[in-house]
């Protein structure tokens, strides 16, 4: 009897109009296994037209799209879905409603990568604005003890992929400084638009580099293998407790309007 595919969604925090999707989407065929399919999806116009989300502020307001649309993965019957933001953007609030459904998210999924792979890594972000919150984020994840530094190249989000020179230059020159400077011993690049960068900087420096958009497609991907294989599924025990659909419903704005403003499916 054939198994049935595996579905993973990569959900892309930002407006269909970013033009980001297709990128994700060839990510995802150069690495997904056979039988994953991956769809790639991003928000609705209602939830706000954001390229990027590199304040909180912008968080906030992308949440509730981020939610409906966990929602809808789940009725349709994703074993795993990714969250494509390196802040890990509403992965708690997400992991609440999911059901069956697991969620994961770059930052966690990279730092559990980069933690099987040396015992002290650094990660490149974009702009000095963004290290206090992703600190913050690592430290929950309970690996800031590995943690060698933030190493900021003043690039945006809308930024790296309109140089790729520039950008590659800005990437090795900073993981240069963690590995030589600071003793690390693998990269994480932070930011999931610094996607398609990973190899010629960990050519240049000789060390792991891990790339978020990747890391969270394979870490759902690994879910989704775990749930079809041995049956785990998130547990819905004292703080994973869920709300219950009655409640959701009473109160009402889980589940109104598009869940997705544009998908492209990868198939398995």
């Amino acid at each position: 009897m054939a198994t049935k595919p595996r579905k993973i969604m990569f959900m892309n925090p930002l407006a269909s109009s970013s033009g980001v999707d297709a990128i994700f989407a060839d990510m995802a065929r150069q690495h997904k296994l056979p039988g994953t399919e991956v769809h790639i999806t991003s928000m609705p116009a209602d939830v706000g037209g954001f390229s990027h989300i590199e304040f909180r502020s912008y968080e906030a307001m992308v949440t509730r799209g981020i939610i409906r649309g966990v929602r809808a993965a789940a009725r349709e019957g994703f074993d795993a879905l990714a969250i494509g933001c390196f802040y890990d953007t509403a992965l708690h609030d997400a992991r609440e409603v999911s059901g069956q459904m697991i969620i994961t998210a770059p930052c966690v999924a990279s730092c559990e990568i980069a933690a099987s792979l040396s015992n002290r890594f650094g990660i490149i972000v974009g702009r000095r604005k963004w290290v206090n919150q992703m600190h913050g984020t690592v430290r929950e994840h309970g690996h800031e003890h590995r943690l060698s530094g933030f190493y900021h190249v003043e690039l945006g989000v809308d930024d790296f992929q309109k140089d790729h020179a520039e950008t590659g230059r800005r990437l090795i020159a900073a993981g240069r400084k963690a590995v030589e400077e600071d003793y690390a011993e693998a990269i994480i690049l932070g930011c999931t638009m610094e996607v398609g960068f990973y190899r010629e900087v960990e050519e240049a420096l000789g060390v792991p580099v891990i790339d978020p958009s990747i890391a969270a497609l394979k870490r759902a991907e690994y879910a989704a293998v775990l749930k079809q294989k041995s049956g785990w599924i998130p547990s819905r025990k004292w703080s994973s407790e869920s709300p219950s659909e009655a409640e959701m419903a009473r109160f009402g704005g889980f589940d109104d309007g598009e869940a997705f403003g544009n998908r492209i499916v990868v198939e398995a």
